[in-house]
């Protein structure tokens, strides 16, 4: 196919002006994290163990591996998550009907005695281990665990909230979040994924994947607000954050991640919070679909698709639904409010004109 020119020059123009954005600001924002990172897992550990000391049910799965930290998300450059692993022992059915989007509950198997449980006083008297009632517990012994630590002074627990969250330092929070492991399954109410008859991803990718299989965390889900349901604070929150990564390996997917982060971090960190990382991650997976090729994830693709996935942000942001990748029926935009929304939508769409219109626009930005 012949290409004008003049195209191939803005096309250059713009990757000289992409690579240098992550030299300078992207690179920058990576090693701030990094280094916060080093700094809240020091205080983190310390916390997890004293609480290991006080019940040593709640052993901490936080460990360094290659200079990174195993079940720590990024939520932002100042906010954390850091996923506590349990040990799961007990025979339990995981049931996900779909009455909860985006979440699941683990139930005793018929005939099986409470006793044979690790958890065994967490577990409800219809047979189902309680998300909350771990999580209750958990936030107890934390809360103990910030008095007796090496690092009290800099670190206390935020109270108004049933998730176990620190601040640490005044400046960054770090939320512990207690979860089990579910490998080598796939949840029924992701049963569609993948979509047939689209190339990506690969059918090797996709076994991988699933052989990875997904989390079940212990915390407040939007989805289950005000459901009064006696089900809501036993269910577990569905997380894929392991299969997300392993997706986006390959080409410049994880580049992409890193420089859309950087812009949210800059341009859109906006009052109500409408934009999260996650939302710009989940988009990425919809524009992978939609660009299945690997040429079409080459270095000098990366302006283009930085464009496709604003262009897809701005249209969830004017519909005020954001399906999750592996779950459409869960909406990511449930309870954010309209006008922060909307707000949102207008933010997006004067900086997505500024980048289809200004190739040196990174300069600015």
């Amino acid at each position: 196919m012949l290409v004008p020119p003049d195209m191939l020059a803005a096309q250059s123009k713009m990757l000289y002006q992409i690579n240098k954005y992550y030299g300078e600001r992207v690179q920058t924002r990576m090693a701030t994290i990094a280094k916060t990172i080093r700094e809240v897992c020091k205080v983190v550990q310390d916390v997890l163990k004293e609480v290991e000391v006080q019940e040593p049910r709640f052993i901490s799965s936080l460990t360094e591996c290659n200079g990174r930290y195993e079940g720590l998300e990024v939520i932002s450059p100042n906010e954390f998550e850091v996923v506590l692993y349990l040990n799961q022992m007990g025979v339990f059915n995981f049931v996900d009907d779909g009455t909860l989007p985006g979440c699941a509950v683990l139930k005793l198997s018929d005939g099986r005695k409470r006793s044979m449980s690790l958890w065994v006083e967490f577990i409800t008297a219809s047979g189902y281990l309680s998300a909350r009632k771990i999580r209750s517990r958990f936030q107890t012994l934390v809360a103990q665990a910030c008095d007796k630590c090496s690092y009290r002074d800099s670190v206390k627990m935020i109270a108004d909230t049933t998730e176990v969250k620190l601040r640490i330092r005044e400046r960054f929070i770090v939320q512990i979040t207690p979860a089990f492991k579910c490998s080598g399954v796939w949840p029924r109410s992701a049963a569609h994924w993948p979509i047939p008859h689209i190339p990506w991803p690969h059918p090797n990718l996709v076994a991988e994947v699933k052989t990875e299989g997904f989390d079940l965390l212990s915390k407040e889900s939007v989805a289950i607000q005000g459901k009064q349901s006696a089900m809501e604070g036993d269910a577990w929150v569905l997380s894929f954050l392991e299969a997300e990564n392993r997706l986006l390996q390959g080409g410049c997917r994880r580049r992409c991640l890193s420089i859309l982060k950087t812009l949210r971090d800059r341009h859109l960190d906006l009052p109500g919070n409408p934009v999260t990382s996650y939302h710009l991650k989940t988009l990425l997976l919809y524009e992978c679909e939609k660009h299945p090729r690997e040429s079409e994830w080459d270095e000098a693709c990366i302006g283009d698709r930085i464009n496709g996935i604003f262009l897809q942000l701005i249209s969830c942001l004017q519909c005020r639904r954001c399906p999750h990748y592996f779950l459409p029926n869960l909406d990511l935009f449930k309870g954010k409010s309209p006008s922060a929304l909307e707000n949102a939508a207008k933010q997006v769409w004067r900086l997505t004109r500024e980048m289809l219109t200004n190739t040196r626009c990174l300069e600015k930005l």
